[in-house]
């Protein structure tokens, strides 16, 4: 049987039992609520121009080389230029003895006179009719012979002297004064080397892409600090069928003959430049998936954490080019990407926070 008289007391303990449950619960559920923000680092996406390149292997080439010989035996007489030196074209670089070349031209030119005369006559004669059409024919004959003896003895003598063919630098001296020499003999080396050319093979699937003015940039062992530019002006009309490339060749400017024929040199060819590419940083990037694409962080309008699939493009030094998926001025979260996730409210840091990620302010620009 139930106390009556104890029924309010137990009433009153339950209450204030229900009452004590209540204020130990809402302190949790107000933390939730006053939840700071999660503080973030972001940075706009940006335009900027992407040059989009290809890097290859290629060897330099002189302009025009050749390897001087005679065209005819003979004695060296002069050896008319320095090892080393630059020559203009037509310049006289080494003087065989021309005596035996000058006593046969005079025997050829006598002749000449001879046979011209007889020549003379002879049409006279058979304008009178006192020779035979046949007699006349071996005098002509014989004139033209003599006449092609003299053409023949004169190109002789000239080769006796041997110029330069074109403006470049002569090379080592293989023959002195006085020595024999033949036809095979080399006598030097012609080389000109402003401009230079660079060959290369490129690989097939870019051959849309290498046409002839192009412009490429090249790097040499021997000036590392330097970078050479040049223009494509011959694109092979041909793939070979053994290495799937094809052949493209560019002049480099070469003034202070900085680059030799016969160097190895890594290229930079340029097959596409964007102007306007949207940009952002390469710690945007949070996650890659197939076919190009990728996930980043934005922080939207509503200062909450947003996920976006983006398309990527170039690759660039810190930065990633992004085809899709962004527009000027969103905000992509690059630090703080562990301790967020979707639906988030954050803030972003202090502008000193993002200094690693723009580009370094130019001189001119702090001083304005």
């Amino acid at each position: 049987m139930i106390n009556m008289k104890f029924l309010p007391i137990v009433a009153l303990a339950g209450a204030l039992a229900v009452t004590s449950c209540k204020k130990a619960d809402e302190p949790a559920a107000g933390a939730a609520a006053a939840r700071p923000p999660t503080q973030v680092v972001a940075i706009p996406a940006s335009r900027q121009p992407v040059t989009e390149s290809l890097s290859l292997i290629g060897s330099l080439a002189a302009n025009e080389q050749i390897e001087l010989k005679s065209e005819t035996d003979g004695t060296v007489e002069k050896i008319n230029f320095d090892e080393g030196e630059p020559v203009d074209a037509g310049r006289l670089l080494v003087k065989l003895d021309d005596t035996k070349a000058r006593a046969q031209l005079a025997e050829a030119k006598a002749n000449y006179a001879l046979s011209k005369g007889n020549y003379d006559r002879a049409k006279q004669l058979l304008n009178d009719k006192l020779i035979s059409q046949q007699e006349f024919d071996q005098t002509a004959a014989s004139f033209s012979a003599n006449e092609a003896a003299v053409a023949l003895q004169e190109r002789q003598l000239k080769d006796t002297t041997i110029e330069a063919p074109f403006k470049g630098i002569v090379s080592a001296r293989l023959v002195s004064p006085g020595q024999v020499i033949t036809r095979n003999t080399t006598l030097t080396w012609l080389v000109d080397l402003d401009p230079l050319k660079v060959e290369v093979n490129v690989p097939e699937r870019f051959l849309s892409e290498v046409l002839p003015g192009q412009k490429l940039a090249l790097k040499v062992a021997a000036w590392p600090q330097r970078t050479f530019t040049g223009t494509v002006y011959f694109a092979s009309p041909y793939v070979n069928p053994d290495t799937r490339t094809m052949l493209i060749k560019a002049r480099v400017p070469n003034s202070d003959a900085a680059l030799k024929p016969g160097m190895f040199a890594g290229l930079e060819l340029t097959l596409n430049v964007r102007t306007n590419a949207l940009v952002v940083p390469e710690a945007a990037i949070n996650q890659v998936l197939e076919g190009g694409r990728a996930m980043v962080m934005v922080v939207n309008s509503e200062s909450k954490v947003e996920v976006r699939q983006v398309k990527v493009g170039m690759r660039l030094e810190s930065k990633v080019e992004i085809t899709d998926g962004l527009s000027d001025g969103d905000q992509v979260i690059v630090e703080g990407l562990q301790k967020i996730a979707p639906g988030m409210p954050v803030k972003l840091a202090p502008a000193e926070a993002m200094k690693p990620y723009l580009p370094a302010a130019k001189p001119e620009d702090a001083r304005s």
